[in-house]
């Protein structure tokens, strides 16, 4: 958990969000997964978290490594740093738990953990979703449910206004 942003956040390992996962199950508790960067935390991620949180008794987010922005977003990413972004997350009451993840897709975390729903933001769909995590939603089955995508409302879209600012 995070006490505050002047000591590290102490986030759990997959190990043991596995075992806090077994305790879950036997409290018969629904697990809402989601994933994502969260980078520059926004009013549509804040509405999407929400309405995932709403499908189950306890939502988990994972996010990805500060390096694994950088593969993905470029070398100027992210913004905040991993431990920031989790604070920002677990700040967030409809927030349970926060984990990192480091590789390209969410497949080995899914298999591990079996959620029982995974929610994506609806500017995804069954299609576009990653195979391999696909894969292990299946596997894992658990229900994929999409929550509203607000348009125009997104990191990079915000990035690009602080930019422009200067000019």
């Amino acid at each position: 958990m995070c006490p505050s942003l002047l000591n590290d956040c102490k986030l759990p390992s997959l190990e043991e969000v596995c075992k806090i996962r077994i305790s879950k199950r036997s409290e018969c508790k629904k697990i809402v997964l989601t994933n994502g960067c969260f980078d520059l935390l926004h009013a549509g991620h804040v509405y999407s978290l929400k309405q995932a949180a709403q499908l189950g008794d306890e939502l988990w987010v994972a996010i990805n490594s500060d390096s694994s922005v950088k593969k993905i977003k470029g070398p100027s990413r992210p913004i905040y740093n991993e431990m920031q972004r989790a604070f920002l997350l677990l700040s967030n009451s409809c927030v349970n738990l926060v984990f990192l993840f480091d590789g390209k897709n969410l497949s080995n975390e899914i298999e591990a953990i079996q959620p029982d729903i995974y929610a994506k933001s609806g500017d995804y769909s069954l299609e576009s979703i990653n195979h391999e995590e696909r894969i292990a939603l299946e596997k894992a089955n658990a229900s994929v449910k999409f929550v509203d995508f607000i348009e125009g409302i997104s990191t990079s879209e915000t990035i690009s206004r602080i930019s422009n600012l200067g000019s």
